[in-house]
């Protein structure tokens, strides 16, 4: 297990982070979807909670951007989740560089997406896994932290099929 004096800092993502957000959102395709500065740029506005986790050389470690109810987004998940659920937090996007993998970052990502979550007073986390193209490593992950299944959506014309993940906070 990593020191937690080793570990990564987070904090409120700002523009200077756009660069190695997009870097590293793209490194991270298809697990996360694929976008441009402008969009990512958009979705950082809309998010609720928008995060980044920098290391003792400024090099970013990983991200999560998280939206609320309401957020201006046209995501057929967001949307999905918008049509089921009155109030929650959904976590549009969440990476970790590959070299801290399995080093505990994500699971700390998660607990300020919960703590956000608790303060904000939304009762669930929400987040989708791809089920095509497959991605068994963020399954279980997103498991072990206690996440389940509600429901599976076919999306941009059959060629991603996810499966939508709940957290009761």
């Amino acid at each position: 297990m990593t020191d937690q004096a080793d570990q990564p800092t987070l904090r409120a993502l700002v523009e200077a982070d756009l660069d190695d957000v997009l870097e590293l959102n793209q490194r991270s395709t298809p697990a996360v979807g694929e976008v441009d500065r402008s969009r990512l740029a958009s979705i950082v506005d809309e998010s609720s909670l928008a995060l980044v986790a920098r290391d003792d050389d400024g090099r970013l470690a990983g991200f999560v951007l998280v939206l609320a109810p309401g957020a201006d987004y046209d995501s057929p998940n967001y949307r999905y989740f918008a049509e089921q659920y009155p109030e929650f937090r959904y976590v549009d996007r969440i990476a970790v560089d590959p070299a801290g993998h399995r080093g505990g970052l994500g699971r700390r990502l998660y607990a300020a997406v919960v703590e956000h979550t608790r303060a904000a007073g939304a009762p669930v986390v929400l987040a989708e896994v791809n089920l095509e193209p497959p991605n068994p490593v963020s399954l279980a992950f997103h498991a072990s932290l206690g996440f389940t299944e509600v429901g599976t959506q076919s999306n941009y014309g059959g060629t991603t099929v996810v499966q939508f993940v709940e957290l009761r906070v």
